[in-house]
């Protein structure tokens, strides 16, 4: 049980703190938005590397080719999409407010998807799809405590990018495998994303640690771990459990950022994560 718990409390916190570091990063000065992409995609490559090549024993295959560990290109691009949207959002966003727009969009492109393919909710779940898209609708209104929306539609970007990612690759027979070829082919992705932005390239020393610390322990150690403890959780239970992400995003935001933590933004919180719950919980019981 204390396994589970540390497994699930790491991966959960981990998710949060990739919101912390790229905020700390960007609002101090410390990198620009495209380097910081830049170093988390390839550190988190790195780390996803070495952990499949001694922990998971992929020695014979590994040494002689990265890509045969698994992964294709499309996720890869879905995951350079999210990972570059999702910095160049935060130059504009707290946050909690980030976490929040990030979460909501992946469930309701995730949700979307599934309308797409065939799937038929019940009013339930429309009910609560209806809830959330109001409290993301209601948080990027107009008004002094809006955050900017041109930086709100690139992490809603983001989050629609992470949705399409997860849903390829809920069919994984080796996810360690599949994340890890897919982080390698990301890095050309980011290479070429970043060559208009040379000029203004700039990242210090303190900004290196902290997009390696996003890209290898929140990243690459992160989704590891979370791929984990998925198996001692339900598909319900763990899309429940990331319910906690956004909350814990605000929490270090104002903790570690001295960022405020206003009444729009709780509103939202409350009309984003009680709408995905009630669809989560309509559709667990359904399946």
């Amino acid at each position: 049980m204390i396994k589970i718990i540390f497994l699930t409390a790491f991966a959960l916190v981990a998710f949060a703190f990739n919101s912390i570091l790229c905020r700390l990063a960007l609002r101090g000065g410390e990198a620009d938005a495209a380097g910081f992409t830049l170093v988390r995609l390839i550190a988190g490559a790195a780390a996803l590397f070495i952990i499949s090549y001694f922990i998971a024993g992929r020695t014979k295959n590994a040494s002689r080719n990265p890509f045969s560990f698994g992964g294709n290109w499309i996720s890869a691009f879905f995951l350079f999409a999210y990972a570059i949207c999702f910095s160049f959002a935060y130059l504009g966003l707290t946050a909690g407010t980030g976490a929040l727009i990030l979460f909501g969009s992946v469930q309701l492109s995730m949700f979307g998807i599934a309308l797409v393919q065939g799937e038929r909710p019940r009013l339930p779940e429309w009910v609560g799809l209806f809830v959330a898209a109001a409290g993301l609708v209601y948080l990027v209104l107009p008004g002094v405590a809006s955050p900017p929306m041109f930086h709100a539609v690139l992490m809603a970007a983001a989050g629609t990018a992470w949705g399409f990612y997860t849903l390829r690759g809920k069919e994984s027979a080796d996810p360690l495998a599949d994340t890890t070829g897919n982080f390698v082919r990301s890095v050309p992705f980011v290479i070429a994303a970043c060559i208009p932005f040379l000029p203004q390239l700039s990242l210090s020393q303190r900004g290196v640690v902290l997009a390696v610390l996003s890209g290898a322990v929140t990243s690459g150690i992160g989704y590891s771990v979370w791929y984990a403890a998925l198996k001692y959780h339900s598909a319900t239970r763990a899309a429940v459990l990331q319910l906690s992400v956004p909350i814990i995003a605000a929490a270090g935001g104002v903790l570690f950022l001295s960022e405020p933590a206003g009444l729009r933004l709780g509103v939202s919180s409350m009309l984003v994560l009680g709408g995905i719950l009630l669809s989560i919980i309509v559709r667990g019981r359904k399946s």
